[in-house]
């Protein structure tokens, strides 16, 4: 049975957390893009605060939900997709790494819905996952501030830190590629199993048959 998404279960503070963090993706964007950054900073640091509470309060509070596991991944996603290419209409340098991001994230979608069309609930983020977006919110920190306080732009220093940005996302997309694997070998050995359980249980059930009707007495005329 699905779980329904409006439901008491899932009002929760983490989920509340994520819920912000997607909706100040646009206004995140349209300060990004027109250059006003002291407020996608502030914008930034809001998204960025959220994103490391969520994960924190429902193991602490005890409020992990089915809803909280997809949201948290979704809400990542979007606002790294969005800062990288918000960022990227001012400064060329950056978009050679839209292309890693979205190659990154187009896998990783595609993972999950392998996993899903297996019957498989696909894992919740994992520390390598929220390394690569800790380290990417701290370039992009470091990018910005530099750039609205002192008006610095530094194309080497922006080579730097994305190239170490997408070297954490790789790391992240083979973690998680060995996690799915892993995952789809286990599903396919318990489907084995089950054949097998199942081949076991029929042929002892005909053997059982078998024995009754050698063992049935004969009838007394």
């Amino acid at each position: 049975m699905k779980e329904k998404v409006f439901t008491k279960k899932n009002l929760t503070v983490p989920n509340l957390l994520s819920c912000i963090r997607l909706a100040v993706i646009i206004p995140l964007i349209v300060f990004i893009a027109n250059e006003r950054y002291i407020a996608s900073g502030v914008v930034l640091l809001i998204s960025a605060v959220s994103d490391m509470l969520d994960g924190f309060l429902a193991r602490a509070l005890d409020q992990v939900t089915a809803l909280g596991k997809v949201l948290d991944p979704i809400a990542d996603k979007l606002t790294l997709i969005a800062v990288v290419f918000s960022l990227g209409l001012n400064d060329p340098v950056i978009l050679r790494f839209v292309a890693v991001l979205l190659t990154k994230e187009a896998l990783m979608l595609a993972g999950g819905f392998i996993l899903i069309k297996k019957n498989i609930r696909p894992p919740a983020a994992k520390w390598f996952g929220k390394m690569a977006t800790v380290i990417f919110y701290i370039s992009v920190t470091v990018i910005v501030v530099l750039k609205a306080i002192w008006g610095i732009t530094n194309n080497n220093l922006t080579g730097i830190l994305f190239t170490v940005t997408t070297g954490a996302m790789l790391f992240a997309l083979i973690m998680y590629t060995a996690m799915f694997a892993a995952l789809l070998r286990g599903k396919v050995r318990e489907i084995n199993i089950k054949e097998k359980m199942s081949k076991k249980f029929k042929k002892d059930n005909e053997k059982n048959k078998t024995d009754d009707i050698d063992t049935k007495p004969s009838d007394v005329v």
